[in-house]
């Protein structure tokens, strides 16, 4: 795990504890989502939940100055000292695993950038055309200038919040694990991220020209069609070889023309679903994401293979600042209940300028 600069000042001599931590987040990433990064396989899941939690708390007791294991939950709770150490531990182990995740689920096609508090993000866009060349006399001294100028954007990023209840009582009693509580934390930001690289990517590619021979949007699948819109991708990147990108189902959807060929179930077809190079273009699958917004939907366009070279990122994701916190006091509500928000600004834009196709399967 590569941490952020703001999450290195923040551990200090605590390093250790990240590194544990990244074990358990590759672990916890296998049991919710079969992702398979190396992590320890000799310790289960639980131990390292459990030590993951104590490595918190003794933190939060060092960053507050404040002793917490042996104490009353209800003395902890209104101290002021352990209430910022308890937040600041947790802003500090989410803004260190989001990265890591947002490029396994959006890293195809993303450029994601962090920066600090009140960063705006310029990007620059450079021509992809070359100089045209013109016939001259030879008692012509030049001909027509010619001057080339890079495109800018500019991305601001916006607040976004999540506002739950966290039983600090119950986490300093033992009751409630606070890893568990940092990884539903971090995955819901990262989900909803992930929601907004993709709809502006998926948005971009609807919008490409599917109209006459420097059409880069087909419409159905054909070999010929294909091959030939990887190579028109290929030859305009700069001679940088295609790929074909989508989700597993569209993936398989890229198959030779020819009926005669047969698969048999030890073949790659069968048991990854999809043909791992296509005619001497490499298939790249992108993880399918849940649509949490409706019951049982699924976020990424199975019809749509898009084709782009492997280093075009078109979509820009800014990350402003490390997450904040705010929590109502303790005794605030009637009810004793305890509502904390959890603050990340970022925005996500458009700018390249590479060439991508789209293939839109009927």
């Amino acid at each position: 795990m590569r941490l952020p600069a703001n999450v290195l000042v923040f551990a200090q001599d605590n390093i250790d504890t990240y590194k544990r931590f990244s074990d358990f987040v590759n672990h916890y990433r296998f049991v919710t989502e079969s992702i398979k990064k190396p992590y320890d396989e000799t310790v289960s899941f639980e131990e390292k939940a459990q030590k993951v939690h104590d490595d918190m708390i003794a933190e939060i007791e060092t960053k507050s100055g404040r002793q917490v294991k042996g104490v009353e939950p209800y003395l902890a709770m209104s101290d002021p000292m352990i209430r910022y150490g308890f937040f600041a531990v947790i802003n500090a182990r989410i803004d260190a695993i989001l990265p890591d995740a947002l490029v396994d689920s959006i890293g195809a096609y993303t450029d994601i950038r962090v920066g600090g508090f009140g960063d705006n993000f310029a990007f620059e866009a450079k021509p992809r055309d070359l100089f045209s060349v013109t016939v001259a006399g030879r008692g012509k001294r030049r001909s027509e200038l010619k001057k080339q100028f890079n495109g800018q954007v500019t991305i601001t990023p916006i607040e976004h919040d999540i506002t739950v209840f966290v039983s600090l009582y119950r986490v300093l009693a033992g009751q409630e694990n606070l890893a568990e509580f940092v990884m539903k934390a971090a995955k819901s930001l990262e989900t909803q991220m992930t929601y907004d690289a993709y709809d502006a990517f998926n948005t971009a590619m609807a919008a490409l020209d599917n109209a006459g021979d420097d059409a880069l949007r087909i419409s159905g699948f054909s070999q010929a069609t294909a091959v030939t819109l990887a190579q028109k991708i290929s030859a305009w990147n700069g001679g940088r070889k295609a790929i074909f990108v989508g989700t597993q189902v569209a993936l398989s959807s890229i198959l030779p023309t020819n009926t005669n060929y047969r698969y048999d179930i030890q073949s790659d077809y069968v048991k990854v679903g999809y043909v791992q190079t296509f005619q001497g273009f490499d298939c790249m699958v992108l993880p399918q994401v849940a649509d949490y917004k409706t019951p049982f939907t699924l976020k990424l366009d199975d019809t749509h293979i898009y084709v782009m070279s492997p280093s075009s990122k078109p979509i820009k994701l800014c990350l402003e600042g490390s997450l904040l916190t705010a929590q109502d006091d303790i005794y605030s509500n009637a009810n004793l209940t305890q509502a904390t928000t959890l603050k990340k600004s970022w925005a996500t834009g458009i700018c390249t300028s590479d060439v991508c196709g789209l293939i839109e399967i009927s």
